[in-house]
């Protein structure tokens, strides 16, 4: 329909009726409720908190603020509102500030239509075009986002500087009919802030003294970190009280919200190493890893740790594994606890730490949260292991932790093992497939071998079991075995 619509006596036959992009969003969204259609695809963990609230928001026709910490999607839920915006719109074509055809509201189209009428060209815009997006830094200015004076237009169109054609239009005039999002809203200086107030109640601009009256058609949409309220600026209170809803983002509540949300984030990275099997069990110690993270009290709380951070790790740790069956000729090769080591950097370029924390050392403060993470899921697969228990009260854990004490030789996994080595040395410890057919009887057979990694991890850090890292491997055995050697 839209390509034998061209002019402006076109449009006007066709029926085509203005509306508010307020409103727009509106009715589409009450279209795709009652169709029982996904409003937010891809967004996991925030079906009975964010969302309601934001289609409450859009219901309502606010402008929203999503106050959150980092990494908790504010950005692209912004994004995903421009799903809710119809296909196209119709513009007045050459318009800086996508004029509506039937209701032009700068000087430019206002002519135009003046002079040509019906025949007034007219173009469209697709949704996918109206969405503009400004990080709030210091250095930006009210001529950025509002617009100024342009000396050379004046000169070039041999204008006077009270000729109101000599304006040039900033980001926010530019966005018209647009869902404009203004990203860490609280490091805008005070003063731009302010500029913000006539164009969030009354919908118009005044520049540089210019007695304008641009009634702009706009959703706004601003983010902001709490920290930053505290840290680096805060949103001025008039300003907050413009804005209809604020919104509190949240990160995810449990593992498999977080496992969806990084598989989802990382289908490129595992299509890339369809070579790699990765058990649910080393997905869901990378998430536990993260929780840890948000727990420890080594790292700034206010802050936040970041979605950002899984997805990183997970990426590592797929490259980790690839890169050590490249060096060892495999052509398929599973996750190994080893591996682990290859997301520290992962970690520890997404945390902030307190004091106490850059003390202990990010390197430190890496290793205890991947063991720690390690230690939490333990009880969830496995017996409890109690810190305090009775002499001579059996345990699960009696035969292999005794396969340690009598073992000949050291146990060690080295990094350069290829997968038939590591198999083969793992294989020797009997105790561990008993062990397994007991309490993890419907386990995936093709996991069983990182499962039993895991253990010997897992009692390292019960202290049943004492492990130690070298430069070609890691060695585990008996806590004891050198206090009695010595003997």
């Amino acid at each position: 329909m839209i390509e034998k619509i061209n002019t402006l006596g076109e449009l006007k036959k066709s029926g085509y009726t203005s509306k508010s992009i307020k409103y727009e969003l509106r009715e589409n969204l009450i279209s795709k409720m009652m169709s029982k259609e996904t409003v937010f695809k891809g967004i996991h963990g925030y079906e009975n908190t964010v969302i309601p609230e934001l289609e409450r928001a859009i219901l309502s026709k606010h402008n929203i603020n999503l106050l959150g910490l980092r990494g908790q999607a504010k950005t692209r839920l912004a994004r995903l509102m421009v799903h809710l915006l119809d296909e196209y719109i119709p513009i007045v074509t050459g318009s800086e500030i996508n004029d509506d055809p039937l209701n032009p509201i700068s000087r430019f189209a206002v002519e135009l239509i003046a002079e040509k009428g019906d025949k007034t060209p007219i173009s469209w815009l697709h949704r996918e075009d109206r969405f503009a997006e400004k990080l709030a830094t210091p250095d930006v200015t009210v001529a950025d986002l509002v617009g100024d004076v342009d000396p050379i237009k004046a000169a070039n169109l041999k204008l006077s500087y009270a000729d109101d054609r000599v304006i040039h239009y900033g980001m926010i005039p530019r966005a018209n009919r647009c869902i404009f999002v203004i990203n860490e809203l609280p490091d805008l200086q005070a003063r731009i802030q302010v500029a913000l107030f006539n164009i969030l109640q009354e919908g118009d601009i005044q520049i540089r003294g210019f007695k304008l009256r641009l009634p702009l058609d706009m959703q706004f949409i601003f983010t902001a970190n709490p920290e930053d309220y505290t840290n680096r600026g805060s949103i001025v209170t008039p300003l907050k009280d413009r804005i209809g809803s604020q919104i509190l983002t949240h990160y995810p509540a449990d593992i498999e919200t977080a496992k969806t949300i990084t598989q989802q984030e990382t289908n490129k990275a595992s299509a890339q190493k369809e070579f790699i099997q990765i058990p649910e069990l080393a997905k869901d110690i990378l998430e536990q890893i993260v929780f840890e993270a948000r727990e420890s009290e080594y790292i700034d709380a206010k802050s936040g740790v970041s979605a950002r951070l899984s997805i990183t790790a997970f990426e590592n740790l797929l490259s980790a594994a690839e890169r050590r069956a490249l060096l060892s000729g495999d052509e398929k090769t599973m996750i190994r606890l080893s591996d682990f080591d290859g997301i520290i950097p992962a970690i520890t370029g997404k945390v902030e730490l307190v004091y106490e924390g850059e003390q202990e050392g990010a390197q430190v403060i890496a290793e205890n949260l991947i063991n720690k993470a390690i230690k939490t899921l333990f009880p969830t697969y496995f017996p409890e292991i109690k810190k305090l228990e009775k002499q001579n009260v059996e345990t699960p854990y009696d035969d292999i932790i005794s396969w340690f004490f009598n073992a000949e030789e050291d146990f060690e996994l080295l990094d350069e093992f290829t997968e038939k080595q590591y198999k083969n040395e793992l294989d020797k410890i009997k105790p561990l497939d008993d062990f397994l057919n007991k309490h993890q009887p419907n386990m995936n057979t093709e996991d069983a071998y990182f499962v039993k990694e895991y253990i010997l991890w897992a009692l390292v850090e019960f202290k049943k079991l004492s492990k130690f890292r070298f430069t070609e491997g890691t060695q585990f055995k008996d806590p004891y075995s050198n206090f009695v050697s010595g003997l």
